[in-house]
């Protein structure tokens, strides 16, 4: 009697493994802390350092919305796709305390008067909101990995960020890399 043939099993994690993953190395980053873990506690960092990356992190944050709105302006197409991801960013910025971008990008009341203040403390490494007015590829398939890119290039850096920032920003900042990572995932899944 022959066996039948082995299924094939999809390569690599599947949507459910990785938001599961996700969501919990967010909740360990969460548990993880020790007491005096307030924003302007002795346990890492002064708060303007503190103030500094939540800044930081709002304009990055701000810069990935402008970079989604170049690409449902290019690609509206894709807007079933985009839109839940464009406003898991836009939380982004306000958890971070940036303004909020309008549905088109057009900045929030508070965006403009917030964001010219906080330029001195920017550092050198590009981030996304330099990239916001960079050309959309013509192609769905490179736009959408362009933005798994950027997403996952933010991710990243936040990551790193959050070892040297006290515990409630760094638990937000874990958590929002997780996201960040989870939406790279999505967006590389939504080019095949």
């Amino acid at each position: 009697m022959p066996y039948p043939p082995p299924s094939r099993i999809p390569s690599g994690p599947r949507r459910r493994t990785l938001l599961a993953t996700a969501a919990g190395a967010a909740l360990l980053v969460g548990c993880s802390s020790g007491s005096g873990d307030s924003d302007g506690g002795t346990t890492g960092g002064s708060p303007s350092l503190t103030e500094r990356a939540r800044a930081r992190a709002a304009r990055d944050s701000e810069g990935l919305v402008g970079r989604y709105d170049a690409v449902l302006a290019a690609h509206p197409v894709l807007a079933e796709l985009l839109g839940p991801l464009r406003a898991a960013a836009v939380r982004h910025v306000e958890a971070f305390g940036g303004g909020t971008p309008g549905p088109s990008g057009t900045p929030g009341p508070d965006e403009g008067a917030a964001t010219p203040s906080q330029t001195p403390g920017a550092g050198k490494a590009a981030s996304p909101s330099a990239g916001a007015s960079a050309p959309v590829p013509a192609d769905e398939k490179d736009a959408l990995a362009e933005l798994a890119a950027a997403e996952r290039a933010l991710a990243d850096r936040r990551a790193e960020a959050l070892l040297g920032v006290p515990g409630e920003l760094a638990r937000l900042l874990a958590s929002v890399a997780a996201a960040g990572a989870a939406h790279a995932y999505l967006l590389t899944e939504g080019t095949k």
